[in-house]
């Protein structure tokens, strides 16, 4: 049987009740069972329904069971599965254990994405009784032990090595550039026996911390991580990285871009040229000043029509290209920076002096004024600008022209230093290349504050700190892609390229491009989509929501029910390339 509408002219159509049958000649006829006309819309579209196998369900025979976000989840999980992440941190053995080792850090790394939290706090998350996202039912987790949590930590970081080895072969090549720095991170106990007190990048001297070292392709893409005990310098981390690009990811020719407290006289000597690797960096403060003495190679007469050009200095740099760039941005904001600190200084000082003159209780001694002007001193560094006289009680102090104008006169002044010979890197993309370690410093931002929170650091053990820092940094490597492929509904400039190209100098400011411009103004990209940061439209995503549904009129039967994607969930998916209903 089946449900007919005919054309009924200038009235309304016909419905009918037909079936099919042959006649006595074998032909096939139709005749009219009833006529459901006077019937409502609904009624006949159920009965359509059931005559095509279906199963009429009453207002109360669905039940929403659970309904859970799920939109973020797909998107960070497709990526996963798209760049091949997860099958990349399974062993070779892909054993049962293994595999539920992989499942649950690949859970911990979409997890840290959509929302960081506690390793403690992602159990109650993917667990059934408490989930708040589709997790870990699309990941298939069931219930999770906390200890199986830290037993795929511990399992993670044996595989560090191996994992970090094939990233390095998907993105790295004989030839390339290698971009290097360090962060640190401060820990809130006092077990962890990688805490030290160093120097704090998050201003938090009060503090014990962790270094860690990120090793990224030239467009910040992280390959590797390293963490060392929080009172290790920069140059010191150096060399571990020169055996891992050689010895672990079989490199025999990069170049190493790193800053000028990175790659030192000595890191270059001791272990770059012993390696055979080339370098980009750059001079500092008292090199420059030694090149820019009267007769030296550095003449402010350089700059009189141009921002950028190649000195030579094979004394004091055998072997080394030297390209000289003046920036008056940074002139500007390094003398406004000069005259904030000294400002700081005197006033500071002013206030001792007060308190060596005050009649009531002064400040005696020239040991107590010298331990007094001591902490002014290091806090804003400003010795090199300031002449202090100290007596038994008296305290004089005054600013020292000569040492300022010297300083002054090479503001905006920057040296980059490189290995690399003229005929394989140009003089402005090695100025360009130096510039390009920004991406590590944006790196090191969405891990520590914007994004993946890296900090607080939830954990004491060595290997546990080293695992977090290291799931962390998958995080971001996922993040990258995400960020690549939803650039368009981002406020990202995706005409960087070309802005670039229109610079008369690498050592100039990029502006932003014209669609770059009109994307801020108006808050919608060239097809009219909307755009926004990274995790408002995580966010966003996150609406898409995953509905398990139950019909008990048909034994419970478990439904699942995924809500219409709005437009701009349907373009982000569609430029990630991933269908949010079938990922698993």
């Amino acid at each position: 049987m089946f449900i007919e509408t005919v054309p009924n002219r200038t009235s309304p159509p016909a419905v009918l009740l037909r079936e099919s049958y042959r006649d006595e000649g074998g032909k096939s006829q139709k005749r009219t069972l009833a006529n459901l006309s006077r019937l409502p819309a609904e009624v006949v579209a159920g009965l359509k329904a059931l005559l095509a196998g279906g199963t009429v369900v009453g207002k109360d025979g669905l039940k929403v069971e659970r309904s859970l976000p799920h939109g973020h989840v797909a998107a960070a999980l497709g990526t996963v599965r798209k760049i091949a992440l997860d099958r990349l941190m399974l062993s070779t053995a892909k054993d049962e254990e293994a595999r539920r080792h992989r499942d649950l850090v690949v859970g911990l790394i979409v997890d840290r994405l959509i929302a960081p939290r506690s390793k403690l706090a992602f159990v109650r998350a993917v667990n059934p009784e408490t989930r708040c996202s589709s997790l870990g039912a699309v990941l298939g987790l069931g219930t999770v032990a906390e200890r199986e949590v830290y037993a795929a930590l511990d399992w993670l970081v044996a595989q560090q090595p191996r994992i970090e080895a094939g990233l390095a072969r998907r993105h790295l090549k004989n030839g390339t550039l290698v971009l290097y720095d360090v962060s640190s991170s401060y820990l809130e106990g006092r077990k962890c026996p990688l805490a030290r007190f160093g120097y704090s990048r998050d201003h938090r001297a009060d503090r014990p911390q962790i270094v860690y070292g990120l090793l990224c392709t030239r467009e910040g893409l992280p390959v590797a991580v390293e963490v060392f005990d929080g009172a290790t310098a920069d140059p010191t981390t150096l060399g571990r990285q020169i055996l891992k690009l050689k010895a672990r990811f079989g490199l025999d020719r990069v170049v190493l871009v790193g800053d000028r407290g990175m790659i030192t006289d000595a890191r270059i000597r001791d272990d770059l040229k012993p390696a055979g690797l080339d370098w980009i960096s750059c001079l500092r403060a008292p090199q420059i000043q030694a090149l820019a003495t009267e007769g030296g190679p550095l003449q402010l007469s350089l700059f009189d029509e141009r921002d950028m050009a190649e000195i030579a200095a094979p004394d004091a740099f055998p072997g080394e290209r030297l390209i000289v760039c003046r920036n008056p941005l940074l002139a500007e904001e390094r003398a406004r920076k000069r005259e904030d600190l000294l400002a700081a200084t005197e006033r500071d000082l002013s206030r001792i002096k007060l308190s060596v003159e005050r009649k009531r209780a002064p400040l005696r001694g020239t040991a107590e004024i010298g331990l007094a002007v001591g902490a002014v001193i290091d806090k804003h560094k400003m010795a090199k600008h300031i002449e202090v006289m100290i007596g038994e009680a008296s305290l004089g102090f005054r600013r020292t022209p000569d040492s300022i104008a010297r300083e002054a006169r090479l503001d905006g002044i920057y040296v980059v230093r490189t290995s690399v010979a003229a005929e394989a890197m140009a003089t402005a993309e090695t100025v360009q290349a130096y510039k390009d370690l920004a991406r590590v410093e944006r790196a090191f931002r969405c891990l520590k504050t914007v994004d993946l929170e890296i900090r607080p650091v939830r954990h004491w053990m060595a290997d546990r700190v080293r695992a977090h820092v290291f799931l962390c940094m998958l995080a971001y490597h996922v993040e990258w892609h995400l960020r690549q492929a939803l650039a368009p509904l981002l406020f990202h400039d995706t005409d960087i390229a070309a802005a670039r190209a229109e610079r008369a100098s690498p050592v100039g400011k990029t502006e932003p491009s014209p669609s770059a411009k009109t994307t801020k103004a108006t808050r919608r990209n060239a097809d009219g989509q909307p755009v926004m940061a990274f995790a408002d439209l995580m966010d966003h995503l996150g609406t898409l929501a995953r509905n398990d549904l139950s019909a008990p009129l048909q034994d419970n039967r478990s439904i699942i029910l995924y809500t219409t994607p709005t437009r701009l969930q349907e373009a982000a998916f569609n430029r990630l390339g991933v269908d949010p209903r079938r990922v698993h």
